[in-house]
């Protein structure tokens, strides 16, 4: 997720509508973060306004209530997550085949939840305190990151769809384990063990890995 800066006191030239989008950055930001430490239950929207920099009148110009400042905020570290990882597929040297994008993307999965720790618990962990739209956003996540596998990997039938269903899902248990444990900082030795299985399990299915 972004970072906005604050934006400078006084005379700064932008409009209102850049003024409201950074406004809006920032207070998404500030609920991750506040969720992350304080939990979702015992995160006021206090503690969201003086983390951001806002006043309470300005976010209830952007949102109705916490929760929909919280939900705003999983979708937007959503998108981030899979926007990286579309960047990493698109790097260069180009991906020599399926297999290649199955590795690539899951090496920039754990590397940004590694990289952000405190988000990924509050988007791995804190999503299932914060009620029943959270859960329903947290399964429409599941299903955008499965369809993006199934692109990248080309698959050609419903057996192989739900192989890619199930990857999606092992993957989410496993890394949620080590945010629970504190251990956000060694996802990457998921990678290893994480891609064989994977791999073994897609090309079960039949799934060409081998496949430009």
């Amino acid at each position: 997720m972004e970072v906005a800066e604050k934006l400078p006191r006084g005379r700064h030239g932008l409009s209102r509508e850049d003024v409201a989008r950074s406004q809006r950055e920032r207070l998404l930001r500030a609920m991750a973060e506040a969720v992350s430490e304080l939990g979702y239950a015992n995160t006021p929207v206090a503690d969201v306004l003086r983390r951001a920099g806002v006043s309470r009148e300005t976010f209830y110009e952007q949102f109705a209530n916490k929760e929909e400042c919280f939900l705003a905020a999983y979708d937007a570290g959503a998108t981030t997550l899979l926007q990286a990882i579309g960047t990493a597929l698109d790097s260069e040297p180009p991906a020599k085949n399926a297999g290649d994008r199955l590795e690539r993307a899951l090496k920039r999965y754990l590397a940004a939840l590694a990289r952000e720790p405190a988000l990924a618990r509050t988007f791995l962990v804190e999503v299932y305190a914060a009620g029943p739209a959270a859960l329903a956003r947290r399964v429409e996540v599941q299903r955008r990151f499965t369809e993006a596998l199934t692109v990248q990997l080309k698959v050609k039938s419903e057996r192989q769809r739900f192989a890619c269903e199930a990857v999606v899902a092992a993957a989410s248990a496993l890394v949620t384990q080590r945010v629970c444990a504190g251990r956000a900082e060694d996802m990457q030795e998921l990678h290893a063990p994480f891609l064989r299985f994977a791999r073994s399990s897609l090309e079960a299915a039949g799934v060409a890995l081998a496949t430009p």
